[in-house]
C-alpha cells in the first residue's frame, strides 16, 4: 500500500504545545551521539500511536539566530537512520513545526536542529551550520490518511557543557512585551540572579526570569569569610542607559549587628587593575540589551551569624534609581580560604582585584640597587646618570665566558644618550636639578626638567633591580612653533655592538647600516637589541598611548598603536650606522607643528643585558621531559623535570589548570617521592571555555577577552555568539579557547591562581608557551612560584615570530623583558638550526647573551651545533632526536662544575683553524670537553690550536679522544697536530685529558 506524506495534519499534543512560559524538560545527553555529525542539541519525541504522518510543535526557545535557515534532521531511534520524509514549517526562534513519517511506527524519534560540519585546521576549526534542504514529499494525502500522536518529551544537549538550560532558554517576544507592559514606569528592569546561573545572553531575556517574575530583592546565604557573589541583570526598555552605577548600604541584622558596605563592590564598574591602579569603568547598556553586573561580597571572618538586610541602588544618567533589597543570611560556618576550593560558585572572581606580589621586592639572584651620587649599581651592571636625566654611561661587568663577573667594566656607550630637538638648529637646554624621588632596593626613580625659551622637557626615569629602565619624556610647547625634528641618539661603543636583533633583522651580526620605518599594521617592531655577548642594550620606543598588542599568530588582529610622537604619521624611523667611534642608533620623528601647551611623549624603555651569569650547572643537571607519562618510565630515561602540557589527564584545559587539580596533586606527590619535579603549562594569551568564570569575564566587555569576528568551534558560536577571537582547540576533549585582550585584571587572577597551585598542588614551576603579559606580571609570578622555598622554575617556548602573522618580530627581542626570570629557553618551531648561522644561534636561540641557556626543537635540532651552545633537544618531543646519548656523554665527562668557554671568547684555549667550524670548550682540572660543529658548506678537515698552558694540561701526557655517542659520533682518537675530518652540518665532542 502506498504511503502518503501529510505535511499539514495537526496532532494533539500532551502538555507541550504552543510556546508559553511553561518549562520544557531539558536533559543531559551524556555524549550519546557525535555532535560534529549531528549537532549539539536534539528534541526527543515520542510517537505514541500508529499513523502515516506525525507533527510535532516544538517550543524550543532557541537563542541562535535565523533558525529557519538551518537544517533539521529527524532520526528514527529504533533504526538510527534519518527519516527521509521530513518537512519543517513555521520555524522561528520560539518554536517550530516538524512533520515527518514515523518509519518504525510508535516509538522514539530525535529532531537534530543545529547540525554542522567542521571546516579548517584541526586545532583552529570552524563550525559551519548546514542550511535547510528542500522539504520532503508534499503531495496531498487522501482524506482518510491516518495521523500519529506525538509527545515532545524533552530537549537534550549532547552533554552538560553544551546545555542551554536555564540561562539560554529565551523568553518569547510576547512574554517580554507583557513584562515590560506590566512595569510602565520603569526605564529599565533589574533582575537579581544567583551566582550559580551566570547571565549568558545579551540580546534576549531568559525564560527563567519570566517564570520567576520581576522582584526587587535578592536573597542568599553565605559563610563567614566567604567570597560571595551574585548578579544584577540590567535591561533597558525605553532608552539606552549611560553610566550605570551601583551603590550599597551597610547590611544590618535585627540584633544590631552590622556588615559595612565596603565589603560590597561591583566587578563591572570598579576594581584594581593589573598595575595596582584603581579601575573605574563606565558601563553603558543599549536598549533591549542585557548587561550582567557582578556583585562581590567579601564577607569578614568575624561576621556575626544571622540575617542581614541592606539596599543596592542602581543608577544611570537621567533615569530614576532602582533600589534592590539585599537579604543575606550569614551562616555559622567559616571558610578559611574564602570558598575558592569551590570555584564554580564564582568565589575566585575577587582574584581579579588582587595585588598579590606587587611589591617590587628584589628577586634572587638579583641584588638591591645602590645609589652613590648619580651612579646606580645593580647585579653585574652600572648606570651613570647625566645632568639631563639620561644615561651618561652604562657599564657591564660580566666576563666574556658569561659564567662570572669581571672587576673591569665594559662601556656600552661612547657618549651620553641624548635628544636633539631641532628648531632650525639644535635647541640648547638649561638643565634643572636631578632629583631622586624614590630609592628602594628594587626601584630607583628620578626626575628633572630641561628648559629653553620655547620648550620644556620633563624627564622621569626609573630603574629596577633587573636592569630595566623606563623613561617618560614630555616635550611641552611654551609657544607656537615648528620643530624640524626630534631625535634620540644612542651612541653604542663598537665593542658593545657586534650583534643586532629587531627592526626587521633576524638576530646575528650587526649590519654596517640599517634604515627602518614604522609599519605597525604589519610589523610588531618598535625597537631593537644591540650588543655583544657580555654587554648590550635593548631599547623600545613608546608614547603615552601604548597598548600591548596581541602576539603570536594573532598580532594582525590587534597590532601596535603608532606612537604619536615617534611615528608622527609615518615620518619617524630609525637609522643605525657607524659615526666616528660610535655605532649610532638615530631615532627620529620628523617635522612637528606644535601649539602652545601641546605635549608630546617621547617615552622609551631600556634593558641592560646580560641579566645575570649563565648557570651551566643547572643546564647539565636539569633534564626536561616534555610529556605527561608514567613516572617510572620518565625516571628511567634519566630526565628529572617533567613538563605537563594541557590536554592531558591532569591538566586538560588550556590555561585553566584548576579542574583536575586533585589528579594533578596526586601525580606531583608521587613524582616528588621519586625525586622528580613537575611543571605545568599555564600562561595568559587564550583561555579555555571550561573556565568557571567564562561568562562573568564576558560581562566585562573587552577587558578580558579581545574583540573579534567570532566563529570557531560550535560551542563558541552557540554560547558566546559573537565578538571574540577563537583560539586553540583540542579535538579529543573539545576544549575551545578564546583569545585574551592583553593587559587586564585577568593577570591578577593569573598570579593568584599560580600562588594557589604552588601552595595547594605543589607545582615546581611553569612552562610558558609564548607570553602575552608584561614584565610586572612575570615578576609577580616568579615571586609566588619561589615563595616558601619552592623552586619556581620557568622555561619559555616560542615558535619563530619572524613571519607575517606574528608581525616579523624576533622571539628573543619580543620576550627579552621576561628573560631575567626564566631558567631556560626552548626556541622552537621554525627555528631552522641547519639553515642559520652561528651568530643567529647565539643571539636568537641560545639565550647566552642574556644569561640563559636553551634547548632546540624544530626537526629535533642539530645536535652538533647545539653542543657549541650547551644545548640538546628536549625529550621525547622530536622524532629520532634522543638527547640521552649526549646526557650520558656529559655524565661520563663530568659536566657538573665545568667551566664553559664559548667560541665567542677571544682567549678560548682551543680554537679551530676554520672560521666555519667554531669551538666551545667545557673545562675541568686536567680535562676538557671540546665541542665543535661545522657551518661549512662541504666536508672539511680542521686542526685545533690548543693553548696547553691555559688548559693546565701537559701536552706530553695528553690524549684526544672521541667516545662513541649514538647518533652523534663514532669512537676515534686524534693527535694534537692531526687534521680532524668534519662532515658538513655535523661535528665532534672530543675529550682532551692529561693521563
Amino acid at each position: 500500500m502506498k504511503k502518503y506524506f501529510v505535511p499539514f495534519i495537526l496532532v494533539f499534543l500532551t502538555g507541550a504545545g504552543a510556546a508559553s512560559a511553561q518549562e520544557l524538560k531539558y536533559t543531559n545527553g551524556k555524549d550519546a551521539w557525535n555532535p560534529d555529525s549531528l549537532g549539539n542539541h536534539r528534541v526527543v519525541l515520542q510517537v505514541t500511536s500508529d499513523g502515516t504522518v506525525a507533527k510535532a510543535i516544538i517550543p524550543w526557545r532557541r537563542r541562535d539566530l535565523q533558525p529557519e535557515l538551518k537544517e533539521i534532521w529527524v532520526v528514527d531511534a529504533k533504526t538510527n537512520q534519518k527519516v527521509k520524509q521530513v518537512r519543517a514549517a513555521e520555524i522561528n526562534r520560539e518554536q517550530g513545526s516538524i512533520y515527518f513519517e514515523p518509519t518504525s511506527g510508535a516509538g522514539t524519534y530525535y529532531v537534530y536542529y543545529q547540525p554542522y560540519k567542521v571546516d579548517g585546521r584541526s586545532n583552529y576549526p570552524n563550525a559551519i551550520y548546514l542550511r535547510r534542504t528542500a522539504n520532503g514529499n508534499s503531495s496531498r494525502p487522501s482524506a482518510t490518511a491516518k495521523t500519529a500522536t506525538v509527545k515532545v518529551q524533552e530537549i537534550q544537549s549532547v552533554n552538560a557543557m553544551n546545555s542551554n538550560y536555564p540561562m539560554e532558554i529565551i523568553a518569547t517576544a510576547k512574554e517580554t512585551k507583557d513584562l515590560i507592559k506590566a512595569h510602565p514606569q520603569s526605564a529599565y528592569l533589574v533582575f537579581p540572579e544567583d551566582r550559580l546561573n551566570p547571565i549568558k545572553m545579551t540580546e534576549d531575556l531568559p525564560q527563567r526570569w519570566i517564570l520567576k517574575g520581576l522582584k526587587p530583592q535578592f536573597s542568599g546565604t553565605a559563610a563567614k569569610g566567604e567570597n560571595y557573589a551574585f548578579q544584577l541583570g540590567i535591561y533597558p526598555v525605553k532608552q539606552d542607559l549611560k553610566n550605570v552605577q551601583v551603590k550599597f548600604t551597610d547590611l544590618k541584622s535585627k540584633t544590631g549587628a552590622r556588615i559595612p558596605a565596603s565589603i560590597l563592590s561591583c566587578l563591572n564598574t570598579d576594581g584594581i587593575n593589573w598595575n595596582t591602579q584603581p579601575l573605574h569603568k563606565t558601563v553603558d547598556v543599549a536598549k533591549a540589551q542585557v548587561q550582567a553586573l557582578w556583585i562581590l561580597a567579601n564577607l569578614p571572618k568575624n561576621a556575626v551569624p544571622g540575617s542581614y538586610t541592606g539596599t543596592i541602588t542602581v543608577t544611570a544618567n537621567g533615569v530614576p534609581a532602582t533600589p534592590i533589597q539585599l537579604n543575606l543570611t550569614v551562616s555559622t560556618k567559616t571558610l578559611a580560604d574564602g570558598g575558592i576550593s569551590e570555584p564554580w560558585k564564582q568565589t575566585r572572581l575577587t582574584w581579579l582585584n588582587s595585588t598579590l606580589a606587587q611589591k617590587n621586592d628584589v628577586i634572587a639572584p638579583y641584588l638591591p640597587l645602590e645609589v652613590k651620587a648619580q651612579t646606580i649599581s645593580l647585579l653585574g651592571r652600572k648606570v651613570v646618570l647625566n645632568k639631563d636625566g639620561f644615561p651618561a654611561q652604562i657599564q657591564t661587568f660580566f666576563t666574556p665566558e658569561m659564567t662570572d663577573f669581571s672587576t673591569t667594566g665594559k662601556d656600552i656607550l661612547t657618549e651620553p644618550i641624548h635628544f636633539h630637538v631641532k628648531k632650525g638648529k639644535d635647541i640648547v637646554w638649561k638643565n634643572g636639578p636631578l632629583i631622586f624621588t624614590e630609592q628602594q632596593p628594587g626601584t630607583v626613580k628620578w626626575t628633572t626638567t630641561n628648559t629653553s625659551d620655547s620648550l620644556k622637557m620633563e624627564v622621569e626615569g626609573a630603574i629596577e633591580f633587573d636592569g630595566f629602565l623606563a623613561y617618560t619624556v614630555k616635550i611641552i610647547a611654551l609657544q607656537d612653533l615648528k620643530l624640524n625634528d626630534v631625535r634620540l641618539h644612542i651612541p653604542f661603543s663598537e665593542q658593545a655592538a657586534k650583534y643586532m636583533m629587531g627592526l626587521g633583522l633576524k638576530g646575528g651580526n650587526r649590519p654596517d647600516t640599517l634604515k627602518w620605518k614604522w609599519d605597525v599594521a604589519h610589523k610588531n617592531q618598535d625597537g631593537a637589541w644591540i650588543g655583544d655577548v657580555n654587554a648590550g642594550l635593548q631599547y623600545t620606543l613608546k608614547d603615552n598611548h601604548y597598548v600591548r598588542p596581541l602576539n603570536t599568530n594573532f598580532y594582525l588582529q590587534k597590532p601596535l598603536l603608532l606612537p604619536t610622537s615617534w611615528g608622527n604619521e609615518g615620518k619617524g624611523g630609525i637609522d643605525v650606522f657607524k659615526k666616528g667611534k660610535s655605532i649610532l642608533s638615530d631615532n627620529y620623528s620628523g617635522e612637528q607643528n606644535l601649539k602652545k601647551g601641546d605635549t608630546l611623549y617621547y617615552n622609551f624603555n631600556l634593558l641592560i643585558t646580560p641579566f645575570h651569569p649563565i648557570n651551566t650547572d643547572f643546564q647539565w643537571s636539569n633534564r626536561f621531559y616534555h610529556k605527561y607519562d608514567n613516572l617510572d618510565t620518565i625516571k628511567a630515561t634519566g630526565a628529572n623535570l617533567i613538563n605537563i602540557h594541557h590536554a592531558t589527564p591532569i591538566n586538560p584545559y588550556i590555561n585553566y589548570p584548576f579542574i583536575a587539580h586533585k589528579e594533578m596533586k596526586s601525580y606531583i606527590n608521587e613524582a616528588h617521592l621519586k625525586g622528580l619535579k613537575v611543571k605545568i603549562y599555564n600562561t595568559v594569551r587564550e583561555l579555555s571555555n571550561s573556565a568557571y568564570e567564562t561568562f562573568p569575564l564576558r560581562s566585562l566587555g573587552h577587558e578580558i577577552y579581545s574583540p573579534g569576528t567570532g566563529k570557531g568551534y560550535s560551542w563558541l558560536q552557540e554560547h558566546l555568539g559573537k565578538d571574540y577571537i577563537a583560539a586553540w582547540y583540542v579535538p579529543e576533549i573539545k576544549d575551545a579557547a578564546v583569545v585574551n585582550s592583553g593587559m587586564s585584571r585577568w593577570h591578577n587572577y593569573y598570579v593568584e591562581g599560580m600562588n594557589w597551585l604552588v601552595q595547594n598542588v605543589g607545582i615546581d614551576g611553569i612552562y610558558l608557551d609564548d607570553v602575552a603579559f608584561d614584565r610586572t606580571t612575570m615578576k609577580r609570578i616568579k615571586r609566588v612560584l619561589t615563595k616558601d622555598g619552592h623552586p619556581g622554575i620557568i622555561d619559555l617556548h616560542s615558535a619563530n615570530q619572524y613571519n607575517k602573522s606574528d608581525g616579523f618580530n624576533n622571539s628573543a627581542n619580543l620576550y627579552m623583558e621576561h628573560f631575567p626570570y626564566l631558567n631556560r629557553l626552548w626556541f622552537g618551531e621554525y627555528f631552522y638550526y641547519d639553515k642559520n648561522s652561528p651568530d643567529f644561534f647565539l643571539t636568537e636561540v641560545s639565550g647566552i647573551p642574556f644569561g640563559l641557556m636553551g634547548e632546540m626543537l624544530q626537526d629535533g635540532g642539530n645536535a652538533w651545533r647545539g653542543m657549541v651552545y650547551g644545548m640538546t633537544n628536549r625529550m621525547p618531543w622530536s622524532d629520532g632526536a634522543d638527547p640521552r646519548p649526549i646526557w650520558k656523554a656529559w655524565d661520563n665527562f663530568g659536566m657538573q662544575g665545568s667551566k664553559m668557554i664559548g667560541y665567542w671568547v677571544e682567549n678560548n684555549p682551543v680554537k679551530s683553524n676554520n672560521a666555519n667550524v667554531p669551538v666551545t670548550i667545557y673545562k675541568k682540572d686536567k680535562s676538557v670537553l671540546v665541542a665543535l660543529a661545522s657551518w661549512a658548506p662541504t666536508d672539511v678537515n680542521i686542526k685545533l690550536a690548543i693553548d696547553w698552558k691555559a688548559l693546565g694540561i701537559d701536552p706530553a701526557k695528553a690524549t684526544i679522544t672521541a667516545a662513541e655517542v649514538k647518533n652523534f659520533q663514532s669512537a676515534a682518537s686524534f693527535k694534537a697536530d692531526q687534521e680532524i675530518p668534519v662532515t658538513a652540518g655535523k661535528g665532534w665532542m672530543l675529550v682532551i685529558k692529561e693521563n
